[in-house]
């Protein structure tokens, strides 16, 4: 059954990435306000904020097969609205045991939901014979950058946690309602044939591609999860100017992905990534030795520009390799990169709460430089599938099918 505006596979993958994003953004902007409603440290915070990814450990290991026999489209309709669900009722939590255990089965969504759309826009970029994954990622950006101002609004405001969180559901069903209700998945990639394992466990070149993105990942995490609370304890900022500090980093960083592909496309995903990765070391620089908050900003700033493409990239040379199927090579890197983004935040709080918030952010500089090394294995030519105006008829005789 279709439903929802009559809109192509891309965009409509696009739309998926923003609306799921929003939806699991939205309690970031209000960290601050659940540590302060908990009464607890950064360190208590960040050790609850660990039930997210081990939940989204367990998802990215198990899931990829049992997602692919269930159907994208079944699991991907409920999945995103139930992500802003259970953050909504996280957010009632009275302690942070309680906080962890009701994040837990969040984690779980979260990781289910990254293995469909990532899948899902590595097999719509072979379908239509053009890049997306990055701006793709991008509209997972813009997403976030809406939750952050939206959520600075709302904070601004007076609006309790809880009722912010509640709207946020309702805006996730809404959002799949209209721009996810026809959607259908994509035509599998060929692989070599081999039978698909239950565990997607990494390879040593997918271990190779999980360094590329340590850097970015960690970066964006802790610009995610302790932004709003550095601007509060560093530069005593009100509720909207500490949650504006989110909302730049996912702006930058989605202006740089929404840009990114024809770059790629025009020099080599190695390249790209090298440049952005000095941007982001300025961006690291700049927020740990920061004297004022709009030096601040700038540096979340540049971390959004800087960590906005290595996560794509390594998306895409993960999916194209034919050692096996795509959503267990996807899988196996996201679920190592991806509770780097989600675990390294609150074990920065532990470094937070004893030797300054300011130190949690320098620990991504070693990191740059092992993602500087490596980026040579996200490739140095861009793979084209087929011309683009064949690919999108064929794009489109697919949708048209359903």
């Amino acid at each position: 059954m279709r439903f929802g505006l009559p809109i192509g596979p891309q965009h409509r993958i696009y739309a998926a990435f923003a609306v799921y994003a929003f939806s699991m953004g939205s309690i970031f902007p209000r960290l601050p306000d659940i540590k302060a409603a908990m009464g607890v440290q950064e360190g208590a915070l960040g050790l609850s904020l660990i039930g997210t990814p081990l939940g989204t450990l367990v998802s990215l290991t198990v899931a990829a097969p049992f997602l692919e026999r269930i159907g994208f489209r079944r699991a991907l309709l409920p999945l995103i609205p139930l992500v802003a669900l259970g953050y909504a009722i996280a957010s009632h939590a009275p302690s942070p045991i309680a906080f962890f255990l009701l994040l837990f089965p969040v984690g779980v969504l979260l990781g289910c939901v990254e293995i469909i759309l990532n899948v899902e826009a590595d097999r719509t970029e072979f379908l239509i014979g053009r890049r997306i994954m990055n701006r793709a990622h991008s509209f997972w950006s813009i997403g976030f950058f809406s939750a952050g101002l939206f959520g600075g609004v709302v904070a601004h405001l007076g609006v309790p946690v809880q009722v912010h969180l509640a709207l946020v559901v309702l805006i996730s069903i809404l959002g799949v309602t209209l721009f996810l209700g026809g959607y259908q998945p994509s035509p599998k990639r060929e692989t070599s044939g081999a039978a698909t394992p239950k565990f997607a466990r990494p390879t040593g070149a997918i271990l190779v591609l999980v360094a590329v993105t340590l850097s970015a990942m960690l970066m964006e995490g802790a610009s995610l999860d302790w932004s709003a609370i550095y601007m509060r304890n560093v530069f005593e900022a009100g509720p909207f100017l500490a949650a504006f500090a989110v909302a730049v980093f996912a702006f930058c960083q989605a202006t740089t992905r929404f840009f990114a592909d024809s770059f790629v496309d025009r020099h080599s995903p190695a390249a790209v990534a090298r440049t952005l990765i000095v941007v982001m070391t300025i961006g690291i620089a700049l927020v740990f030795f920061s004297p004022m908050a709009a030096v601040s900003l700038l540096g979340f700033a540049m971390l959004g520009v800087g960590s906005g493409t290595l996560f794509p990239l390594a998306v895409s040379a993960a999916a194209q390799r034919t050692d096996r199927p795509a959503a267990i090579n996807v899988a196996a890197l996201t679920q190592i990169a991806f509770v780097v983004f989600l675990l390294g935040p609150p074990l920065l709080g532990f470094v937070a709460e004893h030797w300054g918030i300011r130190s949690a952010f320098g620990l991504g500089l070693p990191l740059v430089v092992v993602s500087f090394l490596t980026a040579g294995s996200l490739g140095r030519k861009p793979v084209r599938a087929e011309p683009e105006g064949e690919a999108v008829a064929k794009a489109s005789a697919h949708q048209d099918a359903f």
